[in-house]
């Protein structure tokens, strides 16, 4: 492990060590991370990641915490934080860039504002740009890599832009799973503003009614199989509500978990199995998770999936 003299001299913006991940996870759960950084800037962020990779030291990356799960025990290793510091859009010409770190709602108000269109199914995505580029984010039928051009990463402490075409994008995956993301470009269509944002707010709307969106939770737990949908399945599995400690599966949304206030990882673990067995013994349909789980023991999935 790096040392902290180590992280200083490369770093300028915050860091925390033995900082408990349930702050920065959109379920609130989630035991202490050894450091966890905050990069004031683009800048920064190269810098620090720069040394890491050096160092052949791990770290992970963290947006707004959504779409993973930390367990009780917490991480053994280095949280790089990105949303305080890589939180900006900006034009390039006729491209829209923005940092791996900018709240998914922010960057699709920013291209709103500038009449361009795309994008606006991805409003109520509770993550970042980074994290929504990695996994494929979508919603109502369309996808973040649409209208991707390039994708900024960093690889073995220089910055480079990676295409479209190279990346394999593919439902809720990419190929750029374990990548350092600094940002991103987009060339989308024109639109009419006022057009644009009428769908975005009855999208919003139509989220907000189907999902827990007032409770703490990490988005969806698992991938839709093809031809069905995880929720569905979870539903007529008759698991809508079923509880384990202080989590439960949502009675609004079969395929969220809810953090009702003081529950734990583990509990969250225990209805992911209960979940996937219920729905495998049923419906012989093997649900494949959506949420990273960070910090467990390896054979962690397979009690999941036992």
């Amino acid at each position: 492990m790096i040392r902290l003299e180590d992280i200083q001299k490369v770093l300028r913006g915050r860091i925390a060590l033995n900082e408990p991940m349930s702050r920065y996870t959109s379920i609130r759960i989630g035991g202490p991370a050894d450091f966890l950084l905050e990069p004031v800037d683009r800048d920064d962020a190269v810098s620090v990641m720069s040394r890491l990779q050096e160092d052949s030291v791990p770290f992970m990356l963290i947006g707004k915490g959504s779409n993973m799960l930390v367990s009780d025990e917490g991480f053994r290793g280095i949280m790089v934080h990105l949303e305080p510091g890589l939180s900006t859009a900006a034009m390039e010409g006729d491209l829209v860039s923005a940092g791996a770190g900018i709240p998914m709602a922010r960057f699709v108000d920013f291209c709103l504002q500038h009449d361009m269109g795309g994008v606006e199914m991805l409003a109520g995505i509770p993550g970042t740009l980074g994290g929504g580029v990695i996994m494929n984010a979508g919603a109502y039928s369309g996808e973040i890599s649409a209208h991707l051009v390039d994708v900024e990463v960093l690889r073995d402490g220089k910055v480079v832009r990676v295409p479209k075409g190279q990346i394999g994008f593919s439902y809720r995956h990419s190929a750029l799973e374990g990548s350092v993301v600094l940002g991103a470009r987009f060339k989308l269509p024109p639109g009419d503003k006022a057009g644009l944002m009428r769908s975005r707010r009855e999208l919003l709307i139509r989220r907000n009614r189907a999902q827990p969106v007032n409770m703490p939770n990490s988005g969806s737990m698992f991938k839709n199989p093809p031809g069905h949908h995880a929720a569905k399945l979870i539903d007529e599995a008759e698991l809508k509500g079923a509880r384990r400690g202080g989590a439960g599966i949502s009675g609004l949304h079969a395929n969220f978990i809810v953090n009702y206030g003081n529950a734990r990882a583990r509990d969250v673990v225990e209805l992911l199995g209960l979940a996937h067995s219920a729905v495998l013994k049923k419906f012989g349909v093997n649900l494949e998770l959506e949420i990273k789980l960070v910090g467990f023991p390896e054979n962690i999935y397979e009690e999941i999936y036992a």
